[in-house]
């Protein structure tokens, strides 16, 4: 079987591989200058927010930092390609579901509002207000708020993030089915149980002070690569950079920087990771279990010998609660546990250990290999209990780093993107718009799919996103979708969750963050993000439009909520000609944004403060607290070992993709090109199974639900991973992901730990 698909890894993460892949994507939005134009207008005094991931950027207001992935992000928006309604007089729904993702999104920008004709399959104009007086009075027929679910993608902009909730609210629910939710909602519930806030609490010069960085469960080269300019700057100065990843991944090995001219002309390149570990998956909380008790050893080693204690008592003392708890489950927990669990040595987690106790500051950063498991609220926990020994929280060069995904994830749910909205936020709400909000929780994104399955819920309204191809189970979601009796769609380009129609469906075409996006007066206006370090900072457009036609997503929120709630309590027209209002709004609603159309306009924007980075613990005890439970019983490896042909299959993204975004069919950083339906596999995994490199497989989910859940057709390389773990692209496995199995206390999908088996083809 060939395997021609299985060719060179890139030396190096970034380098001349990454300018080339930029000078492609800049060319390929069909004006050869259109996507280059877009990167040198970038700069901009209001600032320009890359749409792609959250990384800090050190230089908003004055210079757009990008990268490999941000020119991807902004010369896919930037194309010349347009979908016009003619578009859809040639291709029926039905058949353009048969297209992937990528050649979906590859057709271009959407051009004019569309509602679905069933009669014909296909998408026609229609016009703006008629769309909205539609959907108006869908939303009010229904007998509950609550038979409507309303999506958020981490693309939003801060102010039309808060007019979606300020909209939804008004309407009766709390139904906010959110991206975040799937991602890092493990970190938001176990940071604010642990420290008190949901975010984390560095900044980009804490990494520039850090002696030690920890990195863990995530790929920066591909899906936040700025960051290893940050990585690339501690290691050269010789801070030690830790990983634990299953899979050795070319990013946290080797970075050559772009911007390093020498570099460059040498064709050099910097290690990144001094240390790389490769735990089974979801072992990551015993190797940090195990480290914590290695230090607890060293420090009583260190008592033993008369010298000083290794762990900082004073800040132990004056700012944790249940310490001694969590020192007597470290004791109860045996080396066996946690090596069996972890998949690691005692060695090799003292060893980790080790470089912790030699450093003065340390930084603990993670993403969706730590939070997409059953037990990823109490691994976090765990990480906090590890980094609060030797006191590396509120002060310079250490600190908790959670890396957020989408560029505006983490101001979305600052600004009210909650299904589970603090009382003291709707209490504000009520204050500044005279109403009564909603108190009941709503649902989150698996809540959401739930209700749609029983029929509670019947209509869906996404501010951006895929819904149907992010989520898991993806064959159910689809199924559902079109089962709703309205389905709304608000994006700039193409997707599959677009081609499954509800009984009434729109899909609203908006302006995309790199466009201007004039007022009534003719003058250009700017929304807002938040960063994964808490930077608010703005961004302003710098494009011509793709098609007159298009509105933004604030006017677009603001015609559905005057056609849905009407305007006595908010007058939507106004707040979609000028967003200062909107910003006033938030100003008195969220603590922090004081004077915020002022201080957004400065350079780099505005700090939002956290508590926990200034020593203030806002949890029951008033201190930082401890986790003192147990490890899980068994995590997935654990379990599917008793079966020789289970795997754990884990989701990750190629290097030519974000998200649901698929740019290109190849992932030079792993040596896979023109494909997309592989599965990376221990070379004694292929053996013992009977196959060989590059043979065809279905991927077959193994759940005891009943529902048959198959992946048909993949191909299967060797890769640098433990045995019995696999691994491979989303969304293409999103199939095999269940929605019944979970985070605890998150309700994240797993999708780092899915039991799968595997059938040749043709036996």
């Amino acid at each position: 079987m060939s395997s021609q698909f299985i060719g060179k890894k890139s030396k190096a993460a970034g380098g001349w591989g990454a300018l080339k892949s930029c000078g492609k994507h800049l060319l390929a939005g069909g004006s050869p200058l259109a996507g280059a134009k877009t990167m040198l207008k970038a700069n901009q005094p209001d600032g320009f927010d890359c749409p792609g991931c959250a990384w800090g950027d050190p230089e908003h207001g004055s210079s757009f930092e990008f990268c490999e992935n941000g020119v991807k992000a902004v010369s896919w928006e930037a194309t010349d390609k347009r979908v016009t309604p003619d578009f859809f007089a040639q291709h029926k729904v039905s058949d353009l579901r048969q297209w992937s993702d990528h050649d979906l999104e590859n057709q271009g920008r959407l051009t004019h509002p569309l509602r679905y004709d069933a009669t014909s399959d296909r998408y026609l104009p229609v016009a703006w207000d008629d769309a909205f007086n539609e959907i108006g009075r869908v939303l009010n027929g229904f007998d509950h708020p609550n038979r409507a679910e309303f999506y958020t993608s981490g693309r939003a902009s801060n102010e039309a993030a808060f007019l979606y909730q300020l909209f939804v609210r008004l309407y009766g629910t709390n139904n906010f089915p959110d991206c975040s939710n799937m991602c890092h909602e493990a970190s938001g519930v176990a940071l604010r149980q642990a420290i008190g806030v949901g975010k984390g609490t560095v900044t980009l010069a804490d990494f520039e002070q850090a002696d030690a960085i920890f990195v863990v469960g995530q790929n920066p080269g591909t899906n936040h690569p700025r960051m290893l300019g940050d990585l690339r700057k501690a290691a050269m100065r010789g801070a030690r950079i830790v990983v634990f990843n299953p899979i050795r991944e070319r990013g946290l090995e080797r970075f050559s920087d772009p911007q390093d001219k020498l570099q460059m002309l040498r064709g050099g390149s910097t290690a990144i990771a001094s240390d790389y570990l490769q735990p089974r998956m979801g072992g990551d909380m015993a190797a940090f279990r195990g480290m914590s008790k290695a230090v607890f050893a060293a420090d009583a080693a260190a008592l033993a010998a008369g010298k000083p204690s290794v762990l900082d008592h004073d800040f132990l003392r004056q700012h944790t609660a249940e310490f001694e708890a969590y020192r007597a489950a470290v004791d109860a927990t045996s080396w066996a546990e946690i090596e069996d669990q972890s998949g690691l040595t005692q060695a090799e987690i003292e060893w980790a250990a080790n470089i912790y106790l030699g450093a003065k500051n340390v930084i603990c950063t993670w993403a969706m290999g730590v939070t997409q498991h059953r037990h990823s609220v109490i691994t976090i926990r765990e990480i906090a209990n590890f980094m609060l020994l030797r006191g590396n929280l509120g002060r310079p060069g250490a600190g908790l780093c959670p890396v957020r995904g989408h560029s505006n994830v983490q101001g979305d749910r600052t600004v009210g993107i909650n299904e589970k909205p603090p009382a003291a936020f709707l209490d504000a709400l009520a204050r500044e718009f005279d109403f009564e909000p909603p108190r009941a929780d709503g649902n989150n994104v698996l809540g959401a799919i739930g209700a749609m399955l029983d029929g509670s819920a019947q209509a869906f309204i996404g501010l951006g996103g895929n819904f149907a191809r992010a989520t898991p189970d993806s064959a159910l979601v689809a199924e559902i979708l079109g089962r709703q009796k309205l389905t709304v769609h608000i994006g700039t380009k193409l997707n599959h969750s677009h081609l499954l129609p509800g009984a009434v469906s729109f899909i609203l075409p908006c302006l995309g963050r790199t466009e201007i996006d004039l007022n009534s007066k003719g003058v250009s206006q700017i929304v807002t993000v938040e960063d994964s370090m808490s930077m608010v900072h703005g961004s302003g457009g710098i494009n011509e439009p793709a098609s007159l036609e298009l509105r933004s997503e604030v006017a677009i929120v603001a015609g559905m909520a005057a056609a849905t709630v009407g305007s006595a309590k908010v007058d939507w027209a106004a707040l979609a000609d000028d967003y200062d209002l909107i910003r006033d709004h938030i100003s008195r609603v969220l603590p922090g944004f004081e004077d915020y159309n002022i201080r957004v306009r400065k350079p780099r924007g505005f700090y939002l403060r956290n508590t926990a980075a200034v020593r203030e613990w806002v949890t029951p005890a008033g201190r930082a607290t401890f986790w003192a439970g147990a490890l899980p019983e068994a995590v997935e490896h654990q379990a599917a070992r008793h079966d020789k042909d289970v795997f754990v299959l884990q989701t990750f993204r190629s290097h030519d993709q974000y998200n649901t975004t698929v740019y290109g069919m190849n992932d030079r950083y792993r040596g896979i090109y023109g494909e997309r339906n592989v599965v990376f596999m221990n070379q004694a995994d292929i053996d013992a199974i009977g196959a060989k490199v590059a043979d065809r497989v279905d991927v077959i989910g193994v759940h005891d639900d009943g529902r048959s859940r198959v992946a048909a057709d993949f191909r299967l390389v060797p890769y640098d991973i433990p045995r019995g773990c696999v691994a491979g692209y989303y969304p293409e496995l999103n199939v095999l992901v269940p929605i019944g199995t979970a985070g605890e206390m998150s309700d994240t999908p797993a999708s780092k730990s899915i039991l799968v088996r595997f059938q040749q083809r043709g036996r």
